[in-house]
């Protein structure tokens, strides 16, 4: 199969858990157009699959992803039409587009991350709702050692992490290791490279073992009062509440609660 004609995304569905892989090893699993096209079909179907309980966001070969495809980039895309403000443009919308389809996915999105994740890739580990990392790897939002502040990564990295943290990230494009990025939020978890997978389908597992209708609900609701004030984002999340107790999953699960047994989820 020609390089042209490979997947740039493989996806595999077993027990719930929805797998996608960036297929570009060879490039380091960069973010060219093709790449954030390709990756945006997947989730915008997924999104409406009741089947899918949790996508597990993976990557092929040595690295989980090094970001915007700079060669593509400085050359103004596939067409070599040079660089340009409208080109520019659009190119980061259709990356920002994809960012905020990860958090909006009713599913929770973890990101499983070996190798290096630099740039729009380390922004993408940001994005998911949950990490695993491998102990060798490597996090950094580099563009500054080329001249070009990673603007849009700082919108999530700041999210995840204390502010001073992110801009000594930003401001001198240096790498943090995987112990680091735990200590400070950017991940969740690290474990050995061997164990990876392992440490993905544990935590897979286990959120998968409560009712979806919760999790999608919890999930919304998380990424909506982050951005509110206090006093609005607990007329939300008792608003949420009120919802979620109403949904027979709920009411199962409470009068369970209260009689000493295990709920029958439906």
């Amino acid at each position: 199969m020609s390089a042209a004609a490979t997947p740039y995304v493989l996806k595999t569905a077993a027990d719930g858990v929805v797998t996608l892989t960036l297929n570009r090893g060879e490039r380091f699993n960069a973010l060219s157009e093709q790449m954030l096209a390709a990756l945006q079909a997947e989730l915008d179907a997924l999104a409406t699959d009741p089947q899918a309980r949790v996508v597990v966001l993976a990557a092929a070969g040595r690295a989980f992803c090094a970001g915007h495809d700079l060669k593509q980039m400085i050359a103004g895309g596939d067409a070599g039409a040079g660089p340009s403000a409208a080109y520019y443009n659009t190119l980061f919308s259709q990356c920002s587009k994809l960012m905020l389809s990860i958090q909006q996915l009713p599913q929770p999105v973890i990101a499983r991350v070996q190798g290096i994740a630099t740039a729009a890739g380390c922004q993408l580990v940001a994005m998911c709702d949950l990490a695993v990392a491998a102990d060798d790897a490597r996090f950094a939002v580099s563009g500054i050692n080329v001249g070009l502040f990673c603007s849009t990564p700082s919108v999530a990295l700041s999210r995840n992490i204390g502010r001073k943290e992110a801009m000594e990230m930003l401001l001198t494009g240096e790498f943090i290791d995987a112990a680091t990025a735990r200590e400070r939020g950017l991940v969740n978890r690290v474990v050995a490279a061997d164990q990876l997978d392992a440490e993905v389908a544990r935590l897979a597992a286990a959120i998968i073992a409560k009712p979806a209708v919760a999790v999608a609900m919890g999930k919304r609701l998380f990424y909506q009062q982050l951005e509110m004030g206090i006093a609005a984002a607990y007329q939300l999340a008792g608003q949420t509440m009120a919802c979620n107790m109403m949904d027979a999953t709920a009411l199962e699960g409470v009068q369970a609660f209260v009689e000493k047994r295990k709920p029958e989820w439906r």
